[in-house]
């Protein structure tokens, strides 16, 4: 009964803070673009969230496996939803510049990074081994529903209405999911790390050697960078690949993404069946291969249909990954490590990004379909190395 009110408090924290999130994905470039006309200023924006989530991300690790991770997820979704309500009193009574708003994304890179990793070591401690699946899966699902569907036309009507009216909206989100955090159970700890702390590097350490020599946690990690190496490839073009190849102005190319998260949609649904029937590794690594074969036919095509179903495919696998590669990394490493070893592989997946974004610009320049046919080789090699490495994640 306590775990299922525990996750229930969870899901719902995570829920209104995932919404949040996706009016900020809307709300912000607008506002920047309010501020400014300069497209390197606007762009400016998600590079530095990206810059703060790697330079931040192994010393939040050390924090989660360090504090109490109920108070360190309340406290970074409180200080969000004050950060954001005085924002948004800036913007209503002042003049605050494009510098308000590029403090205001690097805060939401800060605690962000620490308000999902604690809520993704929490989550081992209140549901059993054997149902991570489904509650990875349900997470997943209100995510996307948050993201994709709900928050960003909101965060548009919103700013349309008033510009400071999306920040009130968020800051209130975040601080009610704050507030949500304190009813899970005191007892929600880290378990205690041996000796006296160290220099937080030097612990941040040990979350990196243990990562590398699991024969399991290990290689999720070297796929997940090299997957994030594969999205950011076509995706970092993609605009240009459907205004180009495929025809579709900006009206259609919201659709396009808006059809394509319903792909995600059926991945939160079959996950634990399909885990369940065929276990981790055929699981990953069937996944991986359909993330090859959908870049391979977008590459080729110019139908917007075709090209429609093939997202949805593609997002359909990198959700049924995901979930995967969550649960396994939280029913293997120990409490103690969680946050650490979670952190050293989000730093991988974030460098991924990066290379695979730089890599995609520079091929996109020779042709726009190239960086998507290049992405689907890579994920033809994660599914290769996925098959080879993970024999021992069959369960």
């Amino acid at each position: 009964m306590q775990g299922q009110r525990g996750f229930g408090v969870l899901w719902a924290a995570n829920t209104l803070s995932n919404l949040a999130d996706g009016l900020a994905f809307v709300a912000l470039p607008l506002l920047a673009a309010s501020l400014t006309a300069d497209p390197r200023l606007i762009a400016g924006l998600p590079l530095g969230y990206a810059l703060v989530r790697l330079m931040f991300a192994l010393p939040t690790g050390v924090w989660v496996d360090r504090l109490d991770r109920r108070r360190l997820l309340n406290a970074a979704n409180m200080l969000r939803g004050l950060g954001f309500l005085a924002l948004a009193l800036g913007f209503q009574f002042t003049s605050p510049g494009l510098v308000s708003l590029y403090l205001a994304m690097a805060v939401i890179a800060l605690l962000e990074g620490a308000a999902d990793t604690a809520a993704m070591a929490i989550l081992p401690q209140i549901v059993p081994t054997r149902d991570l699946d489904h509650a990875n899966s349900k997470i997943t699902a209100t995510q996307l529903v948050a993201d994709e569907f709900a928050g960003p036309p909101l965060g548009g009507l919103l700013f349309a209405f008033a510009a400071a009216a999306p920040l009130y909206f968020m800051g209130g989100l975040w601080a009610v999911a704050g507030l949500l955090a304190l009813a899970l159970s005191p007892a929600l700890k880290p378990a205690q790390m041996p000796g006296k702390p160290r220099r937080i590097w030097s612990e941040a350490g040990d979350g990196i050697r243990w990562l590398a020599t699991h024969g399991v946690v290990g290689p999720l990690a070297v796929i997940g960078g090299l997957a994030s190496i594969g999205y950011m490839l076509p995706f970092s073009v993609l605009v240009l690949f459907a205004r180009e190849n495929l025809g579709l102005g900006s009206t259609g190319y919201g659709l396009l993404l808006a059809f394509s998260a319903l792909g995600g949609l059926v991945g939160t649904a079959i996950t634990p069946k399909l885990r369940a029937r065929w276990g981790y590794r055929k699981l990953i690594s069937c996944s991986l291969a359909l993330g090859a074969l959908s870049l391979a036919v977008l590459a080729s095509t110019n139908s917007p249909l075709l090209a429609g179903v093939m997202l949805a495919l593609y997002i359909l696998h990198a959700v049924i990954w995901n979930i995967c590669a969550v649960s396994l990394r939280q029913s293997l490493i120990p409490d103690q490590l969680l946050g650490r070893v979670s952190a050293a592989s989000k730093v991988v997946g974030f460098c991924g990004l990066a290379v695979g974004a730089a890599a995609g610009g520079l091929l996109g320049a020779v042709s726009l379909a190239l960086p998507v046919l290049i992405g689907a080789g890579v994920f033809l090699l994660c599914t290769l190395f996925a098959l080879a490495t993970l024999e021992k994640a069959s369960g």
